[in-house]
């Protein structure tokens, strides 16, 4: 745990703990209340409480997991461990609960006896962060992508520590760390210069992954003419991309002001048909218009891809109405003249495909 894993251990009332306001897992959700009881309300929705309170419930606070506390603005700040402090302080008090959907276990007076202390490893941020760069960013509790970036960005920024030793601290082989920089320089940069508000997001909760993994597209990195992850840049995108950069975002996340809901409405296949949408001069035009991002999508991809997949489309589509004919056809003959037209078009589509697939004779010369 850094600089804190040589501290001892101290037993601290639970009573006397508070929860991290500053906790990245809060910046990617809007209007959250810093009140006691709306934190907890919070991490007992997005992060499963109730299923740690049972395992306390029926062993206990496991003494070989204390939580780290900062002593910041005289409070007993917890900056790592919010979850498990939640857990307790709702065996403890069932009246916090109220409010809440679900049921919560109850507790022994033995184990609630138990749990009125926990243990505690005081220390600060600053001395921290190795540790929970680790555990979050790339270690086995992952934070959201938005968290891990709101977390690299204050180390960067308040401790002075380089992106490249970040990464190093951590054990970041993959260039994460830089990634995630990136985008939230991206979105901090449109704030800074009007482009898009995040607060006017379409969306309750900012997917920071649909911005982050986007930037990796060819396409879009072009589009934007991003500067590369390596540069460090406050602003990746050149100040005469701004528009694009707005549009961009417009799509990803949509504006409530302007009623327009994201086109990107999840991150497969969306992100990568947006890619190939601006990769192709035709198919961003027709987005620009208003087409729907999987018709523009489908103006972007080669006509030798689109006929192949129709074809073989059509023939499961015809294998699988044959396979129900026997009970799914009662005589309709409305039905009957859509099998008709099928049979028209299938007839003068291979009779074109016969006639092309011909190998052409060359003339003799006279």
């Amino acid at each position: 745990m850094s600089n804190v894993t040589v501290q001892q251990t101290t037993l601290m009332p639970v009573s006397a703990l508070a929860f991290d306001r500053k906790n990245p897992r809060l910046a990617e959700f809007e209007d959250i209340s810093t009140k006691e009881r709306d934190l907890v309300k919070f991490l007992w929705e997005t992060m499963d409480v109730r299923e740690l309170m049972l395992s306390i419930a029926a062993s206990g606070y496991f003494r070989h997991e204390p939580v780290v506390v900062a002593k910041e603005h005289g409070e007993n700040v917890v900056i790592e461990g919010n979850r498990r402090l939640a857990a307790v302080k709702l065996l403890l008090d069932p009246a916090l609960h109220k409010g809440l959907k679900g049921s919560i276990p109850s507790a022994t007076d033995e184990v609630c006896r138990s749990i009125e202390q926990i243990p505690c490893v005081l220390g600060s941020r600053e001395e921290a962060w190795r540790y929970l760069g680790f555990k979050h960013v790339n270690g086995p509790a992952k934070w959201s992508s938005y968290a891990k970036s709101q977390y690299v960005a204050n180390v960067h920024r308040e401790y002075g520590v380089p992106l490249d030793a970040i990464a190093t601290q951590i054990g970041d082989t993959h260039n994460t760390v830089r990634r995630l920089y990136r985008g939230l320089m991206v979105i901090e940069q449109a704030e800074r210069t009007g482009a898009y508000d995040r607060k006017d997001r379409w969306a309750g909760r900012l997917y920071f992954s649909h911005l982050y993994a986007g930037l990796q597209y060819d396409g879009i990195a072009a589009f934007l003419r991003l500067r590369p992850a390596e540069d460090e840049q406050s602003e990746p995108v050149p100040e005469e991309n701004v528009a694009e950069l707005r549009q961009f975002l417009v799509w990803l996340y949509g504006s409530k002001s302007e009623k327009v809901q994201p086109v990107i409405q999840s991150q497969n296949p969306d992100l990568r048909r947006l890619d190939a949408v601006l990769a192709n001069t035709e198919s961003l035009a027709h987005l620009r218009r208003g087409m729907s991002l999987s018709a523009a999508f489908e103006t972007s991809r080669p006509s030798a891809n689109v006929f192949s997949e129709a074809l073989a489309g059509a023939k499961e589509n015809l294998e699988k109405a044959r396979a129900t004919f026997s009970t799914g056809y009662t005589g309709s003959q409305e039905l009957l003249g859509i099998a008709a037209n099928v049979a028209d078009l299938a007839y003068d589509l291979h009779e074109e495909m016969h006639r092309k697939s011909k190998p052409r004779r060359k003339r003799r010369k006279a």
